[in-house]
This record gives C-alpha cells, sequence and structure tokens, in this order.
C-alpha cells in the first residue's frame, strides 16, 4: 500500500466531501422543494460555473482512464475520442441554445418535457425517458469503476483473496458519501466540486507531459516504443490500418452526434441562467479537448514506460505510480476520483429527474406537487446509484464498459425526437416512435452480434454496415434505420391524416431569454402543467 498516495487521496476526498454537503447553501433559494432548485441549481449558474459544470460533466474519470488505456491497448485508434468531442461544439451552438430557450419559458426540466409538449405524445416522452435511464446507468457505474482502479493500484482494500466486503469497503465508503451529498445539496453540489476536479485534471496533465517525457527520454522515445509495439502486434505503427477508417470516422461522427442526448449533458445545459451561457460554453469547452488530446499520449508513455498490466483500464493509474513521487502521485488519484464523483452526482440526478417528470409524475401521480416530485427525484437518485454500485461490484469491468457502449447506441436514437423538434413539427409523432424502436432493436441485436476475447455477446460496438461491407459504429447505423423510417412513416401518416399532437410551444419560444417579457426565472411544475 502506498500510504502518502492514499494519505493526499484522503486529503482530498474529504475537502470535496465537506464542499459537497456546504453547497447546499450555496446560492440557496427561499423555496428549495422544487427540481428547479434541486435538480437544476435554481438555473441560475453563469458562464465559469456552467463551464466546468459541462467539463465535469463530460470528462469524467472513465475519460480519464479509459481513453489512454484505448490507445495504449490499440495505437492511434483510441484518439477518435478527440475529433468527436470537437465535432460536438457547433453541434451545441446549433441547437442547444434553442433547447435551454424553450425549456426555460415552459418549465421544462428533462429533454422528456419537451418531446412530450411539442408532440403532444406521452408515449414517445416515455420512451426517451426509459432511454435515457438506461444509458445514464452504465455511466455511473463505470465512473464508481474509475474510483476502483485508482483504489487497486494503491493497494487499497487487499488482494483477490481477500473478503469480498473488506476488499469493496473503500468503494462504498465513497459511494455513501455521494449519495448523500447528492441527496442533500442536488446538483450544486457537483456544481461546486467540479472546480476542484477540472483544477486537479489540468494540473495532473500540464505535469504529465513535462515530466514523464523527461524521465523516459523524449517523446521521440516514447513514439518509438509505442510503434515498435504497435507492430509487432499487427496493428500497422502508430498509424490505423486501412480496414479500420470506417470505423474510426462512424464512431467519431456516431458518439458526437450522440454526446449531448444522455441527460446529465441536458441537466447541465438547463442549469444555465441565459442562453448566452450556452452559446459563450460552445466556444470555450473545445479547451478540454485541448486537454483530452494530451490525455491520450498518456498511452504512449504507458507503453515507453514499460507499463504491464492484464486489466488495461488500470494502465494510467500505474504509470503515475510508478514515475511520481508519492505525493504527486495521490494528486493524480484524487483527480481521478474527483473526477468520477462529479459526473456520477450529476447522471444519478439527470435520471432521476427523468424519472420524476416523465414517468411518476405523467403516468403514476399527475397531480404531484413540487415538494412531492422533489422527495421521489432525491430518492430515485439515491436507488440509480445503488443500481450503478450492484452493477460494478456483480459483473465483469469489461462487461460494464461494454453496456455503456451500448448505452450510447441507445441515446443517439433519440437524436431525431430531440433535435428534430427543435427546428421542426413536420416529423409524425408515431414516425418519432417507430423510427426509435427500429433503431432500439436495430441497435441492440447487432450489438448482440458482437464477441470480443473476454465475452460472446455485447463484446464491442462495431458491425458490418449493411449494404456497404465496412465495419462501422452500430449505432450510426441504426440512427441512419431510424432517420429513414420516421421520414418514410411521416409521409405515410400524413397521407393517412393520422392525428397529431398538440404542439405548447410557439415559434418566438426557441429565441426566448431570461429577461424577455413572459420567461420566468423559475416556473414551477404545477404551473407548467397547468399550461399545457
Amino acid at each position: 500500500m502506498n500510504g502518502v498516495a492514499l494519505a493526499v487521496f484522503i486529503l482530498f476526498f474529504l475537502a470535496v466531501t465537506v464542499m459537497g454537503f456546504l453547497a447546499s447553501r450555496w446560492r440557496r433559494a427561499e423555496n428549495e422543494q422544487s427540481l428547479d432548485e434541486w435538480g437544476l441549481g435554481g438555473r441560475s449558474f453563469g458562464t465559469w460555473v456552467t463551464w466546468f459544470l459541462l467539463g465535469g460533466d463530460l470528462y469524467t474519470a472513465y475519460t480519464f482512464v479509459a481513453v489512454p488505456a484505448a490507445i495504449y491497448a490499440a495505437g492511434a485508434a483510441g484518439f477518435f475520442a478527440v475529433p468527436y468531442t470537437i465535432l460536438i461544439y457547433p453541434l451545441m451552438f446549433l441547437f442547444l441554445p434553442r433547447l435551454w430557450s424553450v425549456s426555460h419559458k415552459h418549465g421544462y426540466v428533462t429533454t422528456s418535457d419537451f418531446v412530450r409538449g411539442r408532440f403532444g405524445s406521452k408515449g414517445l416522452s416515455l420512451a426517451v425517458a426509459v432511454t435515457g435511464i438506461l444509458a445514464t446507468m452504465p455511466y455511473i457505474a463505470l465512473q464508481l469503476v474509475g474510483i476502483q482502479a485508482v483504489l487497486d493500484v494503491m493497494g487499497v482494500g487487499g488482494g483477490e483473496n481477500t473478503h469480498w466486503f473488506i476488499k469493496d469497503l473503500p468503494l462504498l465508503i465513497a459511494f455513501g458519501v455521494l449519495a448523500a451529498y447528492t441527496y442533500s445539496s442536488g446538483l450544486r453540489a457537483p456544481a461546486l466540486i467540479a472546480f476542484v476536479k477540472d483544477t486537479l485534471i489540468y494540473l495532473v496533465i500540464a505535469v504529465a507531459i513535462i515530466y514523464i517525457p523527461i524521465k523516459l527520454g523524449g517523446f521521440d522515445d516514447i513514439f518509438a516504443a509505442a510503434s515498435d509495439k504497435y507492430t509487432e502486434a499487427g496493428a500497422g505503427g502508430l498509424v490505423p490500418l486501412d480496414g479500420s477508417q470506417w470505423t474510426y470516422a462512424t464512431l467519431a461522427l456516431g458518439s458526437a452526434l450522440a454526446l449531448f442526448m444522455y441527460p446529465h449533458s441536458v441537466t447541465a445545459v438547463l442549469s444555465s441562467r441565459s442562453r448566452d451561457v450556452i452559446r459563450r460554453n460552445s466556444t470555450i469547452l473545445p479547451l478540454y479537448s485541448l486537454m483530452l488530446g494530451l490525455l491520450g499520449l498518456l498511452g504512449f508513455m504507458a507503453i515507453a514506460a514499460g507499463i504491464k498490466v492484464e486489466n488495461g483500464q488500470l494502465a494510467i493509474p500505474q504509470l503515475f505510480e510508478n514515475m511520481f513521487p508519492d505525493w504527486f502521485t495521490g494528486v493524480a488519484f484524487a483527480a481521478i476520483g474527483i473526477g468520477a464523483l462529479v459526473p456520477a452526482a450529476i447522471m444519478s440526478i439527470a435520471a432521476a429527474n427523468l424519472f420524476t417528470r416523465n414517468i411518476y409524475k405523467d403516468f403514476l401521480k399527475p397531480d404531484a406537487t413540487p415538494a412531492q416530485e422533489t422527495k421521489v427525484s432525491k430518492l430515485v437518485s439515491l436507488l440509480v446509484k445503488v443500481g450503478a454500485l450492484v452493477f460494478v461490484l456483480g459483473m465483469d469491468k469489461t462487461v460494464a464498459i461494454n453496456f455503456q457502449l451500448l448505452g450510447g447506441i441507445w441515446i443517439l436514437q433519440t437524436f431525431p425526437a430531440l433535435v428534430g423538434g427543435l427546428f421542426t413539427r413536420w416529423f409524425h409523432r408515431w414516425a418519432l416512435l417507430a423510427g426509435w424502436a427500429v433503431g432500439m432493436l436495430y441497435g441492440t441485436v447487432a450489438a448482440y452480434g458482437v464477441a470480443s476475447p473476454t465475452q460472446k455477446h455485447f463484446g464491442g460496438s462495431s458491425a458490418e454496415i449493411p449494404g456497404i461491407g465496412e465495419i462501422g459504429y452500430i449505432g450510426l447505423t441504426a440512427f441512419v434505420l431510424n432517420l429513414v423510417v420516421t421520414v418514410v412513416m411521416t409521409f405515410v401518416l400524413r397521407a393517412a391524416k393520422a392525428p397529431e399532437g398538440v404542439d405548447e410551444t410557439s415559434p418566438s419560444d426557441y429565441t426566448a431569454d431570461a429577461g424577455d417579457p413572459g420567461v420566468q426565472k423559475e416556473l414551477p411544475p404545477a404551473v407548467a402543467g397547468a399550461s399545457h
């Protein structure tokens, strides 16, 4: 056990725990018993708070561990995460200010709220909500996997023969703390902790990108060692083989389209105080993509440093353990650990809001008060985290990763309803539901048929593209099928004069800002429901 690293890790963990509980007093509202306050931080965050919150939300512990781990194992193909995070910000600039405006005007808390209001369809809203919850669960689990990787490298919990309770006790403690301050402070807790998380990550990467190459003889030696390894493995050296180009391109594009479909991404967006905050963030968030590119180089450094691990997720924590002084190893591990707590909190809040607004209120208790909604959302956020914890403790870590990949395939199928609905009412609600069902079915079946060295099913997210013969991202193929079915069915249903739902929005709603007449800072759910 690395006692010094563990002590530094515990020190930072205790600091953010205190911050998490104190966050309930930060920007405290007169009435805290509403989802606007607990689940969206009062819709009051400015440019920099939103920037840190979105950064903490999108660039997670899993990113910190998995991106360089993918490069460590597969070479330059692992860099797909860099172009996809570059692609997403122009898209963000295009559609998220419109989503913020209409949500602010009508008091929408979730994407499903918007879909229900735009298309007048509780069924379509339910489909989007269920998809969001299913896609979020394994994503939360992966944050816990990130914490566990750090604990394993530090030697906390004992070896493989240790009793399961003793071995997993540190993770259980981290989970308990996360659950407690999320329940107490809502979205304010991860928003405040995100400042610490991102500062630590930038510090660690800045030091690593300078210090480790000096110890390894420079980047020439690092790239040479990586190239030799990939050539010996038949991976084509530093440059991916020709046959993998379709996979790389479709995975980058599909991941970009899916990123802001996730409920936690939208939750962070809707917590901002104006549409201009979103527009500004679309211009400064690419700074994280620069960080991500530097982070990916750690995979090459792990090869040059001779890191040998059976589980690739441990490569970067082990690199830090071997290369840094003990005290700075603790700082690096704290960055990864805190990098798991922030997104896990936001994800659990987002999933809870979806259940509360679009399942509990829409189908179980339509007359629920704002206070009742907040109470249910708090309880569900706990259940979501318990489910993620069971997922991590009861299944192989590779399975958790592959289910997160499946979640990406699923969440992309909500794109036509959400983004399409922000720009046009032409799509028929039943056509959108049919397209969603086809995309979900095809994506799930295709992913089920993918094998890997460790499992027979759900072994990856790429398969042959029908009609083209190239290997590509399953999620993007399913999305294209989804869109084709939606368009064709819309023509058919409009020709048949099938009934359309009532659109409760108006064109001016999509460009409204906080200071515009008729736009309230907070519209309680009961009022929003009465206006439907």
